[in-house]
C-alpha cells in the first residue's frame, strides 16, 4: 500500500468560520456587541477610575522648612508675670505660654496686641514693629 492509496476513514469537514475563539459558536461567549464583544477592547481597571477622579495638584509650590517663631502678645504676658520681670523663651515656657517645637525652645516674636502696663526685662525675643511702637512710647 502507497501513501496515495490511504483513504480516510471519515469524510473531512472543514469548520465553519464565524466567530473565533474556540467551539462556541457564532459569538464565542461575547455575547452581541458592545465594547467586550470588540476585538481588542479592554476594559479599564477601576482603580485606574479613582486615580483619575483625584484632584491633581499643578504647578510649583515650595512648602518653607525654616521653622517660624512662636508668637505670643502683650496682653498674655501682662497676665503672666510682675514687673521687673526678665521675659525670655525659658520664662515663657515655665510660664506656660509656650510649649517646646520638636525638643527645642522656639523663636519668640511678640506682638502689640494688648496693653503693657508692666515694666518688663526682655533678652532672647523679637518684636513686630507694632510691640516695638509700643515699648519704645513706653520707655520715652
Amino acid at each position: 500500500m502507497q501513501f496515495h492509496q490511504l483513504s480516510a476513514k471519515t469524510k473531512f469537514r472543514k469548520s465553519r468560520r464565524v466567530g473565533r475563539g474556540g467551539k462556541r459558536g457564532t459569538y464565542s461567549g461575547r455575547g452581541i456587541k458592545g465594547q467586550r464583544a470588540r476585538a481588542g477592547a479592554r476594559i479599564r481597571p477601576a482603580e485606574r477610575d479613582i486615580l483619575k477622579k483625584i484632584p491633581k495638584l499643578r504647578g510649583y509650590k515650595f512648602k518653607s522648612f525654616r521653622l517660624k517663631p512662636a508668637v505670643i502678645n502683650f496682653s498674655r504676658i501682662a497676665k503672666k508675670f510682675k514687673s521687673g520681670d526678665l521675659v525670655s523663651p525659658e520664662s515663657l515656657l515655665k510660664a506656660g505660654l509656650l510649649s517646646r517645637i520638636k525638643g527645642r525652645v522656639p523663636e519668640i516674636k511678640i506682638l502689640g496686641g494688648g496693653d503693657m502696663t508692666k515694666k518688663l526685662q526682655f533678652k532672647g525675643v523679637t518684636f513686630s514693629a507694632s510691640a516695638q511702637k509700643k515699648l519704645s512710647a513706653k520707655n520715652a
